[in-house]
């Protein structure tokens, strides 16, 4: 993606402002955008649905603005039965209630994100200014989203244009002289509507706190090979093509490169450390795009359908040595890598009236992976692979009298890839929930999940393994919501998750396996107390037990997952226009283990963060400023062993609409 683009539209949409002024400022900015639907996977409807059987929590896009978040992770870190990982890719992964990123479900109004190589997906590249919500479904989600959600799914629902014409424009700074600016406008018709976003970064790395102790891989301060720059580019339109049809179209593109920092101890007698690897993404470049139609009569009939592409190129590069100018052992290299996921699904609903509601959906989508280099020694590097993954699905949904739901669904799933086919693969969710009362209401839900092996896992040179066999979950969950006096509410939920033939790579040979069983359980607790219609207090913990029970095994706890997170979140906005914002995190109780043979065990350091944020209204709600600090305290952690994260970063920005 040119990056002179964002700049360009940013340049139009300031023109637009000072040139007709009058008309940009006649609108109301409490609102400035809807919720693009067209494209997403519902798994909602007017009556009960799935969503109320299982745990779902949401992330508008005021939380977003009110905290700060720049990207995806950012947005996402404080939920309970979540948390977030930066380890020796450079790369922050998301997992759910122990189960890594690979078996999240990422859409983007039903576009899927996860990597077509490995199955995972990098949530920093993801800008959250088109974000209107993000919905997080943990591991009794409906069978509609297919195969590869054992942990849960991610649904990005994006804005959407509304009558009238409405924009923003915004720059920020940090302490480092790292630069963000974004932009979005919007509007629409009677018949369309349109919204458009873009963003640009530009950061020479992070600082790392001044506890930090220096090794002989890093000095301190500005963190080794941490630089980082993005752009972004979103859109989506939207026509209504008659009484009862819509017609919908995304494009999204993104660029930027960026280092990743490499483990701070080169010790060969620590078995717990991970040798260094000077490593970069010299290049990468994203396309998205899917084109969507949805037929609503006045009829129970209704039916959705859409086609998406999904790429991202990256021009990948090992050096030799920190001086990232040489490229000459067997084990650096120069590729290109592209990934590509292209498809389409079909989804059509039909209301019984008090029989309940019935939904039916079909999708085939085309995985392909391309690689193409040579390593420091002139050896060509190069793999061209593909997997056909095909699904169908019924999902059933009633409320056969006033104080209680049921849900139950079953999907079937096919696997085409080379050395024949895995199609003996179905999932399935029960659900039920029973309002106890006009206060509390009580859910409890089993489902089955199943993931294939990715691209990665069956075919990478070296590691992979083609005789692996599919990845099967079976979660259940408990949980009551109960509304408490003085305008509180508290919700609290158990789970215990089976995983069968759990695939990762032997620490010995190397070489991807299918581990007998993983089981995880635990509890998550979330209290929140609203006041004065303008702030509110929200408690978060989870609680997460993670085993290995296969046969033979040298693991107890598995690792890198914490069994201890609490949250605290506040908010309040003032009447002068003044609002602030504050968060404390703390993760606790995770253990690492060595590659050596006998496995040795250590624990994690255990760490808290704090973030602030304040923001002032200048004039009306049209010109804003703020200023924040994520790690306050510049506590130095780490995520991963030998990975230090940053310390205290301080900003300022500022932000008007029209």
């Amino acid at each position: 993606m040119d990056r002179n683009i964002i700049k360009l539209f940013v340049f139009m949409v300031f023109c637009v402002w000072v040139i007709f002024p009058d008309i940009a400022l006649s609108q109301n900015t409490k609102e400035n955008s809807a919720v693009y639907t067209l494209g997403e996977v519902v798994v909602v409807g007017n009556g009960p649905s799935v969503e109320s059987i299982g745990t779902v929590r949401e992330v508008k896009s005021e939380d977003i603005q009110k905290k700060g978040a720049r990207t995806l992770n950012e947005a996402l870190e404080l939920l309970p039965g979540l948390d977030i990982r930066m380890g020796a890719q450079g790369i922050p992964r998301i997992n759910l209630r122990g189960l890594r990123s690979r078996h999240v479900i990422l859409l983007l109004n039903g576009i899927p994100f996860n990597s077509t190589y490995d199955g995972q997906f990098d949530p920093s590249i993801i800008p959250t200014e088109n974000i209107a919500k993000i919905k997080v479904t943990y591991g009794t989600h409906s069978v509609l989203y297919g195969q590869g959600g054992l942990g849960g799914v991610i649904n990005i629902i994006t804005k959407k244009g509304k009558q009238g014409f409405r924009g923003s424009l915004s720059g920020e700074v940090d302490e480092r002289g790292g630069k963000l600016g974004r932009f979005n406008m919007s509007g629409g018709g009677e018949k369309y509507d349109f919204f458009l976003s873009g963003s640009a970064e530009d950061s020479d790395g992070f600082r790392l706190s001044d506890d930090f102790d220096a090794t002989s891989e890093e000095g301190g301060g500005l963190r080794e090979n941490s630089d980082n720059e993005r752009e972004n580019l979103f859109t989506n339109v939207g026509f209504a093509a008659g009484k009862d049809w819509n017609i919908g179209l995304i494009v999204q593109g993104s660029g930027g490169e960026f280092g990743k920092p490499p483990s701070v101890i080169n010790d060969r007698n620590d078995p717990f450390a991970k040798r260094p690897k000077y490593e970069r993404v010299e290049d990468h470049d994203g396309l998205s795009t899917q084109l969507s139609v949805s037929y609503d009569p006045v009829s129970p009939f209704g039916l959705r359908a859409w086609v998406f592409y999904n790429e991202l190129e990256e021009d990948l590069a090992r050096y030799d040595d920190s001086n990232y100018n040489s490229i000459t052992s067997r084990s650096s290299y120069r590729k290109d890598n592209e990934t590509r996921r292209q498809g389409g699904a079909l989804q059509t609903s039909y209301e019984l009236g008090r029989a309940g509601r019935l939904v039916g959906a079909f999708s085939a989508q085309t995985d392909k992976y391309d690689s193409d280099g040579e390593n420091g020694r002139g050896d060509p590097i190069d793999s061209d692979e593909d997997l056909e993954i095909y699904s169908v699905a019924l999902e059933y949904d009633v409320s056969p009298f006033s104080n209680f739901e049921f849900v139950a669904g079953y999907s079937y799933h096919w696997l085409d890839k080379d050395g024949g086919s895995d199609d003996d693969r179905g999932s399935f969710l029960v659900g039920t929930r029973y309002h106890i009362s006009e206060k509390t209401d009580a859910r409890a839900s089993v489902a089955k999940k199943i993931r294939f092996p990715s691209i990665k896992q069956l075919y990478e040179i070296d590691s992979g393994n083609p005789d692996l066999t599919t990845e099967k979950s079976t979660t259940y969950e408990l949980g009551i919501t109960h509304q408490l006096p003085w305008d509180m509410e508290a919700d609290l939920v158990g789970f215990w998750i089976d995983v069968d033939d759990y695939i990762e790579k032997d620490s010995i040979t190397d070489i991807y396996e299918n581990h007998d069983e993983y089981r995880f359980s635990g509890i998550e607790l979330t209290l929140e107390k609203r006041f004065m219609e303008t702030g509110f207090v929200r408690l978060g913990y989870t609680y997460l037990d993670s085993e290995d029970r296969s046969s033979g095994t040298q693991v107890d706890e598995l690792e890198y997952r914490p069994e201890h997170k609490f949250t605290l979140v506040g908010r309040y906005a003032w009447n002068f226009g003044l609002s602030a914002y504050a968060s404390f995190m703390y993760l606790g109780d995770q253990y690492h283990y060595s590659d050596s043979d006998p496995v040795l065990k250590r624990k994690l350091n255990s760490y808290s963060l704090v973030d602030i944020k304040l923001e002032q209204k200048l004039i009306s709600e049209r010109f804003y400023a703020y200023t924040g600090a994520n790690n306050l305290f510049d506590k130095d952690y780490e995520e991963s062993y030998g990975f230090p994260q940053a310390g205290r970063m301080v900003y300022g920005g500022m932000k008007v609409a029209f």
